[in-house]
Order: structure tokens, then sequence, then C-alpha cells
């Protein structure tokens, strides 16, 4: 009998915390990060941009999904192709010598890809002239709190390229190039970043100046946006934490979640393991669950280090999936990947320090197995639900 009662007191927890749940869970769910692909290519005859964006974003942006189907067939594409030019005109903006520059399409096409179909366009602008500071704007989601864009921009000039993310409030890309170095455009210039004067003494302007962010800080920056906005990540974090624990234990564990995910990230962003986020997504959601479900059912929690760098493995293939489809330079990938780990380093760090003290007051309570059991029930069924949910409908 009192098994029985047990049984209904989880039931009905569960089903509570589902209920409390669900409205959070789907806010998180509905396109929770919006990516765009930009490619710049500067030769002395023209410039030419590639900029691909998510399907999901161009349905959020002009609509388009007459039948309800969650995807956009050819003839609804072609019916908002002009509306999402117009937006894109009015959000992209690329600057020679702080100058607008018009731009020429040459295409814009759906690229069907599943789960990676992207709206790609490609325009032309004038070549750039030699000490013209040039500079790119995305603005793209810019007064949207809701979604959480970045823009992955790649700049192509004669055998070399660089790397910049476009998120959060740092929207503007920029370099410029000496007389000497527009002069070596087709064959090894160097581009460096606008950083007040120009070879012939222009000066640059203080937008771009205190806007544009150095490659590395853009993904330090994109890192600690990342993982502030994965929520999935945060509620795992927080499962494993809320248990009962030495500090050492808590150390070892951390530890093991940065080793793990650090090893997979680099992995799948260097192309060696590529697992489809269809696989990743949902055996993220059931790391929570299990993690959950673990805190209860164990009096005590030992060897969860090794728990926790297994599921970290996972998690790190989560965090890469921004940065796959990027072609970072290899001149610059060890620098961008650091950048961006440490990035969600510094905020995990941050978190820990300022919840386990918390924690710590929450275990001298008389009531603290009914708080971690309460903690627990929550992030089962928020993990659940997201389990479902990318099971079934993503």
């Amino acid at each position: 009998m009192f098994q029985v009662r047990s049984i209904l007191k989880y039931c009905f927890c569960f089903i509570l915390a589902a209920v409390l749940c669900l409205p959070i869970v789907q806010h998180v769910s509905a396109h929770a990060y919006s990516a765009s692909y930009t490619t710049l290519d500067l030769t002395q005859s023209g410039t030419d941009m590639t900029y691909a964006l998510d399907e999901l974003s161009v349905m959020e942006l002009v609509g388009g999904d007459v039948n309800k189907n969650g995807m956009l067939e050819q003839e609804e594409f072609n019916a908002v192709k002009d509306q999402l030019i117009s937006v894109l005109q009015q959000n992209i903006t690329l600057k020679f010598n702080n100058q607008p520059q018009s731009w020429k399409i040459n295409s814009l096409v759906l690229d069907r890809q599943g789960d990676a179909t992207k709206a790609i366009l490609k325009v032309s602008y004038p070549p750039v002239a030699s000490g013209q500071p040039i500079s790119l704007t995305d603005q793209l989601y810019l007064n949207d709190a809701a979604t959480n864009y970045v823009d992955l921009v790649t700049i192509h000039y004669g055998k070399q390229k660089s790397t910049s993310a476009l998120s959060g409030k740092n929207r503007v890309w920029a370099m410029q190039m000496t007389d000497s170095e527009y002069a070596g455009l087709q064959q090894d210039k160097q581009l460096q970043p606008a950083a007040g004067t120009t070879s012939s003494g222009e000066e640059g302007t203080a937008e771009d100046s205190e806007e544009m962010p150095s490659g590395w800080l853009s993904f330090f920056k994109l890192g600690i946006n990342h993982i502030l906005t994965g929520y999935d990540h945060l509620l795992f974090l927080f499962s494993l934490l809320i248990a009962r624990q030495t500090f050492k234990q808590h150390a070892a564990m951390i530890t093991a979640f940065t080793i793990a995910h650090s090893i997979t990230l680099t992995l799948t962003v260097l192309g060696w393991i590529d697992v489809p986020a269809k696989f990743v997504e949902p055996a993220i959601a059931l790391s929570i669950c299990y993690v959950a479900v673990d805190n209860v059912l164990r009096e005590r929690i030992n060897y969860r280090w090794l728990l926790t760098f297994l599921f970290g493995l996972i998690h790190g293939m989560g965090f890469a999936d921004i940065l796959k489809e990027m072609d970072i330079p290899r001149s610059e990938l060890a620098v961008d990947l650091i950048s961006f780990n440490v990035g969600i380093e510094v905020v995990q760090v941050t978190l820990v320090a300022i919840v386990l003290p918390l924690l710590a007051l929450v275990h001298r309570w008389k009531y603290s197995k009914r708080a971690v059991f309460a903690g627990s029930t929550v992030a089962f069924a928020m993990g659940g639900i997201w389990l479902v949910q990318r099971l079934l409908f993503d």
C-alpha cells in the first residue's frame, strides 16, 4: 500500500510540474536560436556576398507557410521572395568608406536539406577601393528579445579568410586595407581590423570602432550568449548540482563536464565526428530526465563525475551545432574554438559559484530532501516534455 501511495505521489508531482512548465517549455522550444551564414568575397573587380538563413527564420520574418506544415513549399517560397529580399535589404548593410552600397541580386533560392533547409541569397556589390574602410552591419532580429540571432561571417580575401560572429548588440564587422595591401589583393593580401586611421589619413567611424569586436571576442561573446540561452544545458547543470554532494564531488563533476563537452565540441567543429541533431537533441533532454530520476532514487550520490562525463560528450555536440556549418579558417580555428568554449565556461563557473552557496543553505534545512525532490521533479517534467517534442515533432 505504501508503494502504491508513493507511486501515485510521484505521478501527481510529475503531472503538476508538467502543467506548470508547459508554457515555459513551449516558449523555449519555439526557435530559441536563429542562425545565418554570410560569406564575403573581396576582389579588385567586385564584392560578392552569399547570405544563408534557416527556413524557420524565413517563416518567422515573412510568413509563407500557407498549408501550416512547418515548412515552405517552393510555391510558398516564391510568393514571399520579394518580401524576404526587402526585409534583408533593410537590415543588412555593406559600407565602403562609411557609405552604404547598393547590391545587385544574382539569385535567391530555397536549398531544401530537411532540417537544414536554408534560403540562400547571392548578391554583388562594387569593388572596394584602396584605403577604404569596409563594414558589414546585420540588424536582423535586433529588437526581438524572444529570438537569439547570430550571423556567422566568413570573409575571403585572396588565399586567406577571416571569421566573426555577429550577435547580441555586437552587429558590426569591419576592416580596411592600405594601398600596398590593396595592390596585392589578388595574391597574398593582408587585411587589418579598422582601428581609427587609414593609410591616407582618413578616420574610421566611431560607430565601427566602438561596436566592432575582434574575432576572438565575438566568439567569446557568442559562447556566453549560447549557454545563457541554452536552457536545456542550464537545466542539466542544475539537475547535477541540486543533489547533496561534497565540494570535491562538485569540483570533479564540473571538471568532467568541461573536459567532455570540450572534446566533442572540438571534434564536431573539425568535422571528425558528425552526429545529426535529431539524435543529439533528444539525448540532451534524456540526460536531464536521467539525472533528475537519479537524484530521487539514490540515497548517496557517488561517481557522478563519470555519468557527467558521458553526458557531457553529448552536450558538447549540442554546443557545436551553431559552429559546425561555418568554414572557420585553420589559422583562426584554435583561437575561435577556445574563445567560444571559454565564454561557455565563464558562465558555467559563475553560475556554479552563485548556486552552490545557496544549495548549501538548502541542505541545512530540515525539508532539504523535499526540496531536492521538488526541483528534480520539475527538471524531469521539463526534460520529458522536451524529449517528446524532439522525438515526435522536430
